[in-house]
């Protein structure tokens, strides 16, 4: 059992730039109720940190330190061990996550991170999914931007719309915000592998049971069945479809036959034409050494945007849901998407597993299907709003 674990969280990776917003959210709202320590490999750079929070909360002067290193195994068994949750924002995930991963997954210990890598997600799912099952760890992948508001925003709408009856659902992403070069060395390899991403895929579903009597899809189609955005409207090939479709795999309120669509809604056509074009430019030059070389150099793993223009960051993302004659719109909003709202789903999400009263759930499962309204009625708390518009 975890009960008797010296902390109720450890943060793995405060000294990067995500992971220092993310230590600064749980210095602020962790609470006194919570033994949470700091992990990583530079002892310097953690004091410091240490010593940065400490100037928010004063409690933070003698918050526990300890070692972990991605390419030292043992030092994540021990991490694994001292904790009930571990948060971790090292990535790429796809180079640096399968260590932790798997020690959580052998010592019954909870995990999140940030990933949007789908090849990450379904090679750890098919090698630790089995043994999380078993040790009574739940590993639940995605819980920043990437994927908690299309995971729980899809969750919301399903229980506004009636059960037992075939359901469909979309959402429209708006956004104004700027990206890290710690997403952008993320999204460059994801675009760099595409091969190894299908085969990922695949090993994945011939792994995964899927429901005997119901029916889940993603929606491919170019044009969405209900407009609730205006402007251009572009299909989202990201990790986000795929994780609301093992929720809806996993939990019978999705109805005996659901779909689901997601859509980035852009407003003027010369940013939509240049968001499609600019897509699928990425995927060849990620191929080629020296175009992915100099791409990389655009930004730098730990940097991000300032606090000034992070506060002026904003997503929007709207569902449209119908079935059984019934039609729902609700909405999903919050500020900075990439960071500090992301700090704030992150760090709520490790919350939600150490402190509350939970369906009873291991393996690899979802934010919806771990936490559901626990973690909806605490973002929303938190400043995230989700709110019915019509119906």
């Amino acid at each position: 059992m975890t009960a008797d674990r010296s902390y109720d969280i450890v943060l793995f990776g405060a000294t990067g730039f995500t992971g220092g917003l993310t230590a600064e959210y749980l210095a602020q709202r962790a609470g006194t109720g919570t033994r949470w320590a700091l992990a990583g490999r530079n002892q310097a750079k953690l004091e410091a940190v240490r010593e940065r929070l400490a100037q928010v909360e004063p409690a933070c002067k003698d918050l526990p330190l300890l070692h972990a290193d991605s390419t030292d195994p043992a030092s994540l068994e021990e991490v694994a061990r001292a904790a009930r949750v571990v948060i971790t924002t090292v990535g790429p995930y796809v180079r640096y996550g399968e260590p932790l991963v798997a020690a959580c997954a052998r010592n019954g210990t909870d995990y999140v991170d940030l990933t949007g890598e789908p090849t990450f997600v379904d090679r750890m799912y098919v090698k630790y999914h089995d043994e999380a099952a078993r040790s009574g760890a739940r590993i639940v992948h995605a819980c920043g931007f990437d994927s908690i508001p299309y995971d729980l925003g899809a969750y919301y709408t399903v229980q506004r719309l009636p059960e037992g009856v075939p359901l469909h659902v979309e959402a429209f992403l708006r956004v104004s915000a700027q990206f890290s070069g710690g997403t952008l060395h993320s999204a460059l390899g994801i675009f760099a592998d595409p091969a190894g991403m299908v085969r990922a895929e695949r090993e994945r579903r011939r792994a995964e049971p899927r429901p005997a009597d119901r029916r889940v899809r993603i929606s491919r189609r170019p044009v969405p069945r209900t407009r609730v955005a205006g402007g251009y409207l572009l299909p989202m090939p990201t990790l986000d479809p795929l994780v609301v479709e093992r929720s809806a795999m996993a939990l019978d309120r999705y109805g005996p036959d659901f779909s689901y669509g997601e859509y980035l809604a852009v407003r003027r056509l010369p940013a939509a034409l240049g968001v499609a074009a600019g897509a699928a430019a990425l995927v060849p030059l990620t191929q080629l050494p020296p175009a992915r070389s100099l791409l990389e150099r655009l930004g730098t793993p730990g940097e991000g945007p300032s606090a000034e223009r992070r506060a002026r960051s904003w997503f929007s993302v709207k569902f449209a849901g119908e079935g059984g004659g019934a039609k729902v719109v609700t909405e999903v909003r919050g500020g900075d998407p990439g960071y500090g709202e992301t700090a704030k789903m992150l760090s709520e999400s490790a919350l939600c597993l150490a402190h509350d009263d939970l369906p009873p759930t291991a393996g690899q499962v979802t934010t919806a299907v771990a936490m559901g309204n626990a973690l909806i009625e605490r973002l929303d708390r938190a400043g995230i709003t989700f709110r019915t518009l019509r119906g």
